[in-house]
């Protein structure tokens, strides 16, 4: 099963299917998912090209306000209902509307994401693998 999580910010975004991360980048690099929500966010492997996290937000948890530079690969493990707020506490996303649960496991695309926190309000623990891809010339194409 393959979902797309894009957060288009303008219609000509939208039109094209792809997002690009602000450049330069608008937030500091102390709301980045690793130094804002480290006990959500733990470091699998990084080098120049790539960084994997291991991304784990048990029943009821709220994972404090943080982002997600680069776009990437989420290999969804375990599944949770849960909903996103941005930086304001106002709800941008909820899964409970989105689409159905995905199966598991699964792969989901996601855009950058800028400061947000996530609540998990279901009854399982969200288990998600990202794999980000740095630099704007590696991300793929949607269109």
């Amino acid at each position: 099963m393959f979902i797309s999580l894009r957060m288009a910010t303008s219609k000509q975004q939208k039109d094209s299917g792809h997002v690009a991360a602000p450049d330069p980048w608008l937030w500091p690099d102390t709301l980045d998912a690793l130094s804002a929500a480290p006990l959500h966010h733990r470091l699998v492997y990084e080098n120049e090209q790539v960084r994997v996290l291991e991304v784990r937000i048990g029943p009821g948890e709220i994972v404090p306000l943080h982002t997600h530079r680069w776009p990437g690969v989420l290999y969804l493990q375990g599944w949770s209902e849960h909903v996103r707020r941005d930086d304001a506490g106002k709800l941008i996303f909820d899964s409970r509307e989105a689409f159905p649960p995905p199966k598991i496991p699964s792969v989901v695309w996601c855009e950058p994401l800028p400061p947000h926190s996530v609540e998990n309000v279901g009854g399982t623990e969200l288990l998600v693998l990202r794999i980000e891809l740095k630099g704007g010339a590696s991300r793929p194409s949607l269109t």
